[in-house]
């Protein structure tokens, strides 16, 4: 039977991806930074396209679930004590909606890579489009990237989602 320990446990895991997500982000800008006004080179300013905008989105994703984490666990677990009914009527839908917005940005993150792999192939071997190569080359890693953290918070999220409706179900 899924417990109190295991939602907090949800909760603790996603606030530390959140951490590790947070500082790939300002890693990720940093980075091109330094490429855009030390490198200055076209591949290099290609480079920091993808990481600044990339990388934003790390940050405020990172810095919004680790933000939230701790309230939502705490409000769980209250939840679960004082008010069962809720987990039905208002986590589970949240969880639903958030599985289903996993769905929408693995397409996304697919499309970003398949974008970076064609930049790739096509300016492979075009030294005057190296501005391009160097997109692609980072938009893969960081769709990649993106794309590899959202499959185990998603994994994460999907046994805490089955554990919420075993709980559910379940005399208490």
């Amino acid at each position: 039977m899924f417990t109190k320990a295991q939602a907090e446990a949800y909760f603790i895991a996603e606030k530390q991806e959140s951490l590790l997500f947070l500082g790939i982000g300002i890693a990720a800008i940093a980075a091109a930074l330094v490429l855009l006004f030390v490198m200055k080179t076209p591949f290099h300013k290609g480079m920091a396209i993808p990481l600044i905008a990339v990388g934003l989105i790390q940050v405020v994703v990172g810095y919004t679930v680790y933000a939230r984490s701790d309230e939502q666990r705490k409000d769980i677990v209250y939840r679960m004590d004082l008010n069962p009914s809720s987990i039905a009527s208002a986590e589970i839908p949240r969880m639903e909606k958030v599985m289903k917005n996993f769905v929408v940005y693995r397409w996304i993150e697919i499309a970003l890579i398949a974008a970076g792999v064609t930049l790739v192939l096509l300016y492979r071997s075009n030294a005057e489009k190296s501005f391009a190569m160097g997109i692609g080359i980072t938009l893969t890693v960081q769709a990649a990237l993106m794309l590899g953290a959202d499959y185990f918070a998603e994994q994460r999220g999907g046994k805490y989602l089955i554990g919420l409706k075993e709980w559910i179900s379940s005399p208490r």
